[in-house]
């Protein structure tokens, strides 16, 4: 798959948003820009087009570009909501073109709310009825924070009970308003320690219902040191988590700038407008950069010595987020490798 932000613009105000600056109507992609992206995700050769935001659906020729996909192409689209925007003409629109629809909730009523607005649960949860009844919600995305920590099981029971494809939690990255309120959202490691143990188990109670997927690199050694017999098939098959700005993954920015990270608002690879998709990529794969940060050697800090590195690497954002530096130890982290268990010197002698 290949995500298009479409637009800044949204309804909602979560207190992790990555946006902090006033959105820019002018800045965005038109129609005839965002049909010609479509083109270039075609024949780069991803069967998948994603679209996220900001919201999505206040885009007003969004589902003139999903037509195009859909019709031109037979592609596969993919769309994310809060459900702020939700109404029956759009749900109508949603399901004449089969849009795989994921949406976003946050923990229980009381989290969600604290995080996204009083009101926001219950359209969430009335977006998430309607998608469910015709048959097009995907899956439910949840951002983790302190204020919904310890309420992991919830929005995987409402996955469940609606019948979504998949659940998905993400760990918080400090970009944008998440950045500034980072003191005040940041989960501590030890209670992310404890939330990825909880969503292991609801894994596992979930498996052959609703898959289950974590946005964070360190899932990985969760999983590796829970179950290592069928770790490997689940790596490569079902893990979604890994740091992506080695250079095994490009988005595209509402303005139509490609990046490889979901997240991070630098490392820019050029413009939709300019430049194609498959140049894009092949500058990836080549890029001194890119290749260095896919070189797990090249990490420093606790992160350098782990022996889980090689699956796990922490998130890159986050940790030039607090240390300044791309290739540092990410802080959110709370393992200790066994290297410094055994020679808490270790490091020193890196």
């Amino acid at each position: 798959m290949v995500t298009w932000r479409c637009t800044r613009n949204c309804v909602g105000s979560c207190m992790y948003c990555s946006y902090t600056k006033e959105y820019a109507k002018e800045s965005e992609l038109d129609t005839k820009g965002a049909k010609k992206m479509v083109d270039e995700i075609h024949d780069f050769g991803s069967p998948w087009f994603g679209i996220s935001g900001g919201e999505p659906l206040v885009r007003e020729d969004i589902f003139e570009v999903i037509a195009y996909a859909e019709k031109e192409y037979g592609m596969e689209v993919s769309l994310i909501t809060s459900g702020f925007a939700f109404d029956q003409k759009r749900l109508d629109n949603l399901v004449k073109y089969n849009v795989h629809t994921a949406v976003s909730i946050d923990g229980n009523r009381e989290s969600n709310d604290i995080i996204r607005r009083k009101g926001s649960y219950d359209k969430a949860l009335f977006a998430m009825k309607k998608l469910s009844e015709n048959n097009i919600l995907d899956c439910l995305v949840t951002t983790m924070t302190k204020y919904n920590i310890k309420h992991m099981a919830h929005p995987a029971a409402l996955a469940e009970e609606y019948k979504a494809r998949m659940i998905v939690y993400h760990n918080l990255v400090p970009v944008g308003r998440a950045g500034s309120n980072m003191p005040d959202l940041a989960p501590t490691p030890e209670q992310y320690e404890e939330a990825f143990n909880e969503i292991y188990d609801i894994q596992r109670k979930l498996m052959g219902k609703v898959k289950v997927n974590v946005y964070s690199p360190f899932y990985a050694r969760i999983v590796r040191q829970k179950n290592p017999v069928d770790f490997w098939d689940w790596y490569h098959e079902g893990y979604l988590g890994r740091c992506t700005i080695g250079g095994n993954y490009v988005s595209i920015t509402e303005n139509g700038d490609y990046r490889s990270c979901g997240f991070h608002e630098g490392y820019r690879l050029g413009n939709v407008k300019d430049k194609k998709l498959t140049k894009v990529w092949d500058d990836l794969q080549h890029s001194e950069l890119h290749l260095k940060l896919r070189d797990k050697s090249n990490l420093k800090g606790k992160c350098g010595v782990c022996e889980y590195r090689e699956i796990c690497g922490g998130c890159r954002t986050r940790a030039e987020y607090y240390t300044g530096d791309l290739f540092e130890s990410d802080p959110a982290c709370n393992y200790i490798p066994k290297v410094l268990r055994e020679d808490p010197k270790a490091l020193k002698k890196q």
